[in-house]
């Protein structure tokens, strides 16, 4: 779920970097985006009926990795150790919930 949602937004941040419009560079990143949104908020609906709303919501901070990852390896993004520390600290804090 997680995973699915981290990459739905690096495709609309591909999608940014065209012109909106009805253009195929932007509108194949857009949908595709869009899809990995939907199938991860299907996903996220299923893991809510089957597991506690205090458990499922706090990890989706697990993003926030993901996110990092993405960034780095598709975007070729700066990671710096205070992002790290910030989204350690935020998984932490949800691990810290959920115990």
């Amino acid at each position: 779920m997680t995973l699915l949602g981290a990459l739905g937004a690096f495709f609309f941040k591909k999608a940014s970097t065209y012109n909106f419009g009805l253009n195929k560079n932007f509108l194949l990143p857009f949908f595709i985006g869009g899809l990995l949104y939907f199938f991860g908020s299907v996903l996220n609906i299923i893991l809510l009926k089957l597991l506690p709303y205090t458990l499922v919501y706090p990890l989706t901070s697990i993003t926030y990795i993901w996110t990092l990852l993405v960034s780095r390896i598709f975007l070729s993004e700066k990671i710096s150790v205070k992002k790290v520390l910030g989204v350690l600290l935020v998984v932490l804090g949800t691990f810290l919930l959920i115990l």
